[in-house]
């Protein structure tokens, strides 16, 4: 009895050395939109408000991955807590549209099981990666939008919120903004979406992407989409491939001018030169973002991690609110260039 319990024990220790052999440092990044983000517009106030919520976003993640949760729970958690900000075009922040609506879309991708769920144009659920998580995890289904999702993510158990509470006065102004240029005919072409002066009612997304102990991959991305968006339009953000993916080598989430983010298929283009052409996270990141999203006519960022913990926040735009935070400690929260 003696041999086999010391058996049982050297057996349990072995087990023990290989786990904690086989964990690996964990990363997470996240981002809350590029745009017209300059620093001699911004009031103190305002920027210590943008990096404490960051912080907050970063630090809700970081605590997951250091307990050992996955990649997966913790791009959700953390992605939450910008949404609940009324600081980014997220859930409580979302910007109008010209019917003065808030329409919100996510998405949330496993890239350790290819599983993934979005939703778009949701009305109802206070935070809408719930609703994405819920898709992927609880239908057979990828995408939902519109009402359809609302009642989806409902009889799921996400909670659910009257449209009123996504009213925010600043958000409302926004839109009565880029009413009266409508109707002064100002903003009819696609210069005008670039405008420095409207860009940053045109543009808004949320997104974490992390890298857990294990290994595993996952990205979400959460947004209110453009503010005065006319007949339901829908950005890259919820299209799996385009604003948010996510494998086992890479995790990606998007931010900026959607219509050129998904002619890019931007995100899984990113993940296809590093799988098949052997490029490194930052030169395929770079690559499209500085030079492939410019020459289009686009403009943006994201922020992304591989399997081994490299990070990239490549943007051209003048400013992205982003961050990331590593198993070490070691973190960063910038805004400007």
């Amino acid at each position: 009895m003696r041999k086999i319990q010391m058996l049982a024990l050297v057996c349990i220790l072995a087990i023990s050395a290989f786990s904690q052999h086989n964990q690996k440092g964990f990363t997470l990044v996240i981002h809350g939109g590029a745009g017209t983000i300059l620093k001699k517009n911004m009031t103190p106030e305002r920027e210590k408000a943008y990096l404490a919520a960051l912080d907050s976003a970063l630090q809700t993640g970081y605590k997951i991955l250091e307990a050992g949760g996955s990649a997966l729970e913790a791009v959700q958690a953390t992605v939450m807590v910008m949404e609940n900000s009324p600081l980014f075009n997220a859930g409580k922040g979302a910007v109008f549209t010209n019917e003065g609506k808030n329409e919100l879309d996510a998405a949330i991708m496993d890239g350790f099981t290819l599983k993934a769920g979005s939703v778009a144009g949701i009305t109802t659920i206070k935070n809408p990666i719930t609703a994405a998580r819920a898709v992927m995890d609880k239908s057979e289904h990828v995408m939902m939008s519109g009402k359809g999702a609302d009642q989806f993510a409902a009889q799921q158990g996400c909670e659910v919120v009257d449209p009123s509470y996504f009213y925010t006065e600043d958000r409302f102004r926004g839109l009565q903004r880029a009413k009266e240029r409508d109707a002064n005919k100002v903003d009819s072409s696609n210069a005008g979406l670039r405008n420095p002066m409207h860009r940053d009612e045109k543009y808004g997304t949320v997104g974490a992407v992390a890298v857990d102990k294990q290994g595993r991959l996952a990205a979400a991305t959460s947004t209110g989409g453009m503010t005065n968006k006319k007949w339901g339009r829908i950005g890259d953000a919820p299209i799996i491939g385009s604003g948010t993916y996510a494998n086992q080598q890479v995790a990606i989430s998007c931010t900026g001018w959607g219509e050129y983010f998904i002619r890019l298929v931007m995100a899984k283009s990113i993940a296809d030169r590093m799988e098949f052409g052997k490029q490194s996270l930052k030169d395929a990141a770079n690559q499209l973002i500085m030079i492939e999203l410019p020459r289009l006519g686009g403009d943006g960022g994201l922020v992304a991690v591989d399997k081994n913990g490299n990070v990239a926040m490549p943007f051209c735009t003048e400013g992205m609110y982003r961050g990331y935070i590593r198993s070490n400690g070691q973190k960063e929260i910038l805004i400007y260039k």
